[in-house]
């Protein structure tokens, strides 16, 4: 690993398979994303819609 200095800004080279490992390792520390049951979509939006409804 190197560091290298352009325009005062630092920038650090690392071989490709690391680049890799690093993105492989942050990928799989998200979170995937909610997915909701039938019911639970259908009861959040009418949940939206009396809001929405409510505000006019």
């Amino acid at each position: 690993m190197n560091t290298l200095v352009i325009d005062n800004k630092s920038y650090v080279v690392l071989p490709e398979e690391s680049y890799h490992a690093l993105q492989k390792k942050a990928a799989l520390k998200t979170r995937p994303e909610k997915v909701l049951t039938v019911e639970e979509a259908r009861r959040h939006s009418k949940k939206l819609i009396r809001k929405w409804a409510a505000e006019k």
